[in-house]
């Protein structure tokens, strides 16, 4: 079973996101990394994301969203990477039906609402296994955070040291992130070993790539039952179709070399 990571008012939903998943690999040795480092914030300690770190956000592009209803009411939580001065790539899943207005902000009371989102056409729900679960929320101001890179010239490598980040459990509204392994690469997704868990989707995978980080992927689901077993599941942003849906309505966002 396909379980969707974001935080919405204590439901889990099943999501397809991706390729169906095939069994990984074998693992490869977790890379020495500081993972904080890479998202660009500090460790300050603690288990996260899965025996992870909690890092101080205030340099980050990974950002938290609050997903809110047509009331206002908040309905939940996700996570996503600032890729432009003012729009925000997350997972599609968050923004479904009853969401209706999106809140942004890196843990502080300051924030940011979003004008407008859009889904990737190819995301058709949570069964279909060709769906393409990501999306793009645009905010009404700039964020003072530096966008990351979209990882897109190349594929992933199984076997590969990644970097995992997101505003999910087991320390709610904390950006946390962690290293792990490319487990299978697929036309439409990335996988690794278990990391994300509720709220981390929409968060990013990153690869090293010409010595800077770069966004590789887009957290999904997790094939499993739990956020401690099981694979993680993230869109592959080099698929053709993901990323000219990413850089047609954001054409600012930088391509990693």
């Amino acid at each position: 079973m396909l379980v969707a990571l974001a935080a919405t008012c204590g439901l889990v939903a099943a999501c397809g996101g991706s390729s169906t998943p095939t069994t990984p690999s074998t693992p490869g040795t977790t890379p020495t990394v500081n993972a904080c480092g890479v998202v660009g914030g500090a460790s300050t300690a603690g288990l996260a994301i899965l025996n992870g770190s909690t890092c101080n956000s205030a340099n980050s592009p990974v950002v938290l969203l609050v997903l809110r209803d047509s009331s206002g009411a908040s309905i939940g939580t996700c996570s996503g990477t600032v890729i432009a001065k003012r729009a925000v790539l997350t997972a599609a899943h968050c923004l479904k039906s009853p969401a209706a207005a999106v809140t942004m902000s890196f843990g502080t009371t300051v924030a940011i609402h979003s004008t407008s989102f859009t889904s990737h056409p190819a995301y058709r729900g949570d069964t279909d296994p060709t769906s393409i679960d990501i999306g793009v929320v645009f905010g009404d101001a700039d964020f003072p955070q530096t966008p990351a890179t979209l990882l897109v010239s190349r594929n992933a490598v199984s076997g590969e040291p990644a970097v995992i980040a997101g505003w999910g459990l087991p320390t709610t509204q904390q950006l946390n992130a962690a290293t792990t392994t490319i487990t299978s690469v697929t036309a439409l997704a990335l996988q690794t070993t278990s990391g994300v868990c509720y709220g981390d989707s929409g968060g990013p995978i990153l690869l090293s790539q010409g010595g800077v980080w770069a966004v590789a992927g887009v957290t999904s689901a997790f094939n499993g039952n739990s956020c401690s077993t099981g694979t993680n599941i993230f869109v592959n942003l080099a698929n053709a179709s993901a990323n000219s849906f990413v850089f047609g309505l954001v054409p600012t966002a930088a391509p990693g070399k």
